[in-house]
């Protein structure tokens, strides 16, 4: 008898995957009923551990722009030149990016507590040992270890609070987190120009972060709430190996091209953020009777951002909590058209300093806010693009490519094209005037415009993916799930796996 034309029983495997396939759209939508969705809802202890990694996050970025605020002095002390100067803060996100990655491998396998209260405890002790360095050679390593430090905190904290929530209210704390950037960024310039003034030495501005890392060790160890990962959603997923997590990475095209979005995000951030000072203090000394520091100009320029920031974040994430239900792809349209907005903004404030500024410090304080409304958003993209137990790695690829395409080497690239700059529009053999110092820098900063297009045009494209790259995810976990409850089930459909793959062998 011809058996080709016979089609093979496999109708029990069949049974089962779709037994499979039944149950996990079933609980799907019973977890989609069972989400919170009022704060009301949210327990003391879950407030609690939100709080202390603000707190953390707070102190984190005082301690990145404290250095910014009275960089004008350390440039003056150690005698050095803006290339130099931009290489601090690269020599920082070099070590921070490449340490991210080790951090988010241990994140997803290790106590999350234990790592993050040792890296706060490391930045902090670098930090203050980097205040009494009279080299600026020794200086500069000291703040790459600062970077080390920051890397296990900054890699693991967003992953706290998605496995503690999902949804808006997902959304509402960590824009509540984010928060902490922008105002924890312009502390920093008003802490260390405020400390620096005070004490008459730019080095007691690095000497107050220190001791509140120092209460953020004992409130991380002691107090916060350390969720098994997957918690918010149910998730019984498994991590898979690290070659298996960065092959997964790199082929989510949500998570790529919103990562090369943020990169450009971190360029124009570190640029602004370390330069935006100095820049402004340039134009103001140029002007007649300039009778200015840069330690005030630091502190407006903390307020500016702080305010920005306070503005922006929250502003940003509900919007999208507002978008999302009719525009299912609004968060990365709601970057995307924010990045091309803050671009004209922040080329109209870079050339009207020298001679306005205070309508440069309010174009500033625009461009900032407009800015601001991606933080939040591209954390939850992440957050609900990847999978549970893949998320500390992906927080950590993430950093690793926009800080080394980013905020890495952005501050030096900035100092190196002014140096350049510099030479070209001076006279031969003559030193450099202060008109042509800041015409240098000013139009050295003209890069940072570019690159927010680009950063525009990246988060459009990603609006292309998001919808059926956060589809799959929650399809996993729900499927995850209902292998768990069914355990034949489980073994049934891995055995059908592992037929499937003998054949293909074949």
């Amino acid at each position: 008898m011809d058996q080709s034309g016979i089609t093979p029983n496999t109708s029990n495997q069949q049974l089962v995957i779709n037994s499979d396939n039944e149950s996990a759209t079933a609980l799907l939508q019973e977890k989609q009923g069972r989400r919170r969705e009022n704060l009301s809802e949210v327990s003391f202890k879950e407030y609690m551990t939100v709080g202390i990694l603000c707190f953390v996050n707070l102190i984190n970025y005082m301690d990145r722009f404290t250095l910014a605020g009275v960089l004008g002095d350390v440039i003056e002390e150690f005698q050095i030149h803006d290339d130099k100067a931009g290489f601090l803060q690269t020599v920082f996100v070099v070590a921070y990016m490449i340490f991210a990655p080790l951090f988010g491998y241990f994140g997803d396998r290790y106590s999350r507590r234990v790592i993050m209260a040792f890296g706060v405890g490391l930045w902090s002790m670098t930090t203050l040992m980097g205040s009494f360095a009279r080299d600026f050679a020794l200086f500069a390593i000291f703040r790459g270890m600062v970077g080390i430090g920051e890397a296990s905190y900054s890699t693991i904290a967003p992953t706290i609070i998605s496995d503690l929530f999902v949804g808006n209210i997902r959304s509402k704390m960590l824009a509540i987190f984010y928060f902490a950037i922008p105002v924890g960024s312009g502390l920093g310039y008003i802490v260390g120009s405020l400390a620096a003034t005070a004490a008459g030495n730019w080095r007691w501005g690095l000497r107050i972060t220190p001791f509140l890392g120092l209460a953020a060790v004992v409130l991380i160890y002691w107090f916060m709430e350390d969720p098994p990962r997957g918690h918010a959603e149910e998730s019984h997923m498994k991590p898979t190996t690290y070659r298996e997590d960065i092959k997964s990475l790199v082929r989510n095209p949500s998570f790529m091209l919103s990562t090369l979005a943020f990169t450009c995000v971190a360029f124009v951030t570190g640029s602004l953020a370390w330069w935006g000072p100095q820049f402004i203090f340039m134009g103001l000394s140029m002007q007649p009777d300039a009778n200015i520091t840069i330690g005030t100009v630091s502190y407006k320029f903390g307020l500016v951002g702080m305010a920005a920031g306070a503005l922006g974040v929250p502003l940003g994430a509900w919007a999208a909590q507002r978008l999302r239900p009719r525009v299912p792809h609004a968060d990365p349209l709601l970057c995307g058209f924010a990045l091309l907005a803050s671009a004209p903004l922040i080329y109209l404030a870079l050339i009207t300093v020298d001679y306005n500024v205070g309508l440069a410090y309010f174009l500033i304080f625009l461009g900032m806010t407009t800015l601001n409304l991606t933080w939040s958003i591209v954390a939850d993209i992440i957050l609900y693009v990847v999978i549970p137990p893949r998320r500390s790695t992906a927080e950590a690829f993430q950093i690793l490519i926009s800080h080394m395409f980013g905020d890495a080497g952005s501050p030096y690239l900035i100092g190196v094209i002014s140096e350049a700059l510099k030479i070209s529009l001076s006279p031969v053999d003559d030193q450099p005037t202060p008109l042509v110092k800041f015409k240098s820098l000013q139009y050295a900063l003209f890069v940072t415009c570019f690159v927010e297009v680009l950063g525009g045009i990246f988060f459009l494209l990603t609006a292309i993916y998001i919808v059926r790259d956060k589809l799959k995810v929650e399809r996993a976990i729900a499927e995850a799930e209902a292998q768990y409850r069914e355990p034949s089930h489980s073994a049934a459909a891995e055995s059908v796996g592992a037929s499937e793959g003998a054949s293909e062998g074949e």
